[in-house]
């Protein structure tokens, strides 16, 4: 298996020397050549021309993302990770990372259905402060690789967590603290069942897929009018075909149908709000492989066909779990305190931020960062101290600057206002972990697949 594939995200820098022949070029402002994944799996001549008919382009994804992190204030690395054929014949994950300096325990980031790195940006400098921080396109999803995945739901899962696993692997990550928000929380959770030594804390935000789907959906929370819509009427078809059906309108559709989701990032992408739809578009008009992975694990669109309930009693012991909810969220919070009974209150935190709906980490991002930074402070090494019920804290080495050209923009950003209101937090317990000893492994030397000539762009 070959080694992480980094890019180059310095302005006006010259392209690497390359070990192989192929080299970019640069047409009509845009660069074209291998920091983009290659959709050769999907090459049939009716996909060309839908994707033609959708209006979407991995460059246009590539450009669009890179507008948006742009309002990030910490430097950031972006490359794809090549976990070889985890589920198609050669799958790549596209990575960012802030921060690999830090000796501390990092933190590794699994978004939603329909999302992708480029909608931590109102968290990711919070986060990398003081610790190392991974951001990934859960494969199938934005700039990932799209592979066809199999269509049986338990089979289905546990390639997301295999991915996620050799992704691991190839990062060279020996533990660390795992946030999944909804979708991306059934899957590290998943993961927390099949590699319960890699993971020492378990962060899930709003999560899907956990408590069983009610006979009577009725006496469950009240579910909004349009996630019912999708449950009743859309449940055959993958839950976005609508938007790829809109072609061109794509965009379109996304700004009339969730403009919530533009007003949550309006304060930080204050310039052009419509960055956010466009990069929605962008991340779901390409070919729907992770989105069909998911309608195979659903039951309907708001349930698992397995349910998380019944078998995250079974994630290790000493595995604390925090669970983040937001009060206005569709999500059924009850699961958060079923576990916590199961599991105990000593391993278990429930909190819930009051005015937050599913994305939670959007709509109060200070409050959803204090909750997250206050989780991973448990293992700053300079908090831990011996004695002797405890194991003496051993410091890993810092970790190993690529020999390569760094995908870093060190280009100083200029500071971006407050991005959230005040929250209120209710419902909040403090967890004890049992884990006081920490050490994660040196990053491995990545190679330099290209150089990005692009210079980051401070969107209009």
């Amino acid at each position: 298996m070959s080694s992480t594939l980094a890019l180059s995200q310095h302005k006006d820098e010259a392209a690497a020397p390359l070990p192989t022949p192929p080299t970019l070029s640069v047409s009509g402002g845009s660069v074209t050549g291998m920091d983009l994944e290659d959709p050769r799996n999907n090459g049939f001549w009716l996909w060309k021309w839908l994707c033609n008919w959708t209006s979407t382009s991995p460059i246009m994804l590539r450009n669009v993302e890179k507008k948006i992190l742009s309002y990030l204030k910490l430097p950031y690395r972006g490359f794809f990770v090549d976990i070889g054929p985890a589920v198609g014949e050669a799958d790549k994950v596209w990575t960012i990372s802030m921060n690999t300096e830090s000796p501390e325990v990092p933190l590794v980031l699994l978004h939603g259905l329909g999302a992708g790195i480029a909608l931590w940006v109102m968290n990711l400098d919070s986060f990398a402060k003081e610790r190392p921080v991974y951001a990934m396109d859960i494969l199938g999803f934005g700039r990932s690789s799209r592979p066809y995945f199999a269509k049986e739901a338990l089979i289905c899962e546990k390639q997301f967590v295999k991915s996620v696993e050799e992704w691991r692997k190839e990062m060279n990550i020996n533990d660390m603290i795992l946030l999944g928000h909804s979708m991306g929380g059934f899957i590290a959770s998943s993961y927390a069942l099949s590699y319960p030594e890699r993971v020492k804390h378990l962060i899930l935000a709003d999560p899907w897929g956990f408590p069983e789907k009610p006979t009577d959906s009725s006496n469950g929370k009240q579910i909004p009018l349009w996630v019912r819509a999708i449950a009743r009427v859309l449940t055959p078809l993958n839950p976005l075909w609508a938007l790829r059906a809109a072609g061109p309108f794509g965009q379109w559709v996304v700004q009339k149908s969730r403009p919530d989701i533009m007003r949550k990032f309006q304060n930080t992408i204050e310039d052009d709000i419509n960055l956010l739809p466009q990069y929605i578009h962008q991340c779901n008009a390409q070919s729907p492989s992770g989105e069909s992975a998911f309608h195979s694990m659903m039951q309907s669109f708001g349930w698992a066909k397995n349910p998380m309930i019944h078998r995250i009693k079974d994630v290790r012991a000493d595995i604390p779990i925090t669970f983040i909810y937001g009060s206005r969220s569709w999500i059924d919070s009850s699961s958060g305190d079923v576990i916590k009974s199961q599991r105990g209150s000593h391993m278990v935190d429930l909190k819930i931020v009051t005015g937050a709906g599913h994305h939670v980490y959007a709509d109060k991002p200070d409050v959803f960062n204090r909750y997250v930074n206050e989780t991973c402070n448990l293992y700053k090494g300079k908090e831990i101290k011996s004695s002797p019920a405890t194991i003496p804290l051993v410091l890993p080495q810092r970790l190993i600057r690529e020999a390569t050209e760094s995908d870093e923009d060190e280009v100083d950003r200029e500071p971006n206002p407050s991005t959230a209101a005040e929250g209120i937090e209710i419902a909040t317990t403090t967890t004890d972990t049992s884990s006081t000893s920490s050490r994660r492994g040196s990053a491995a030397t990545t190679q330099a697949e290209a150089a990005d000539l692009d210079a980051n762009v401070k969107p209009k």
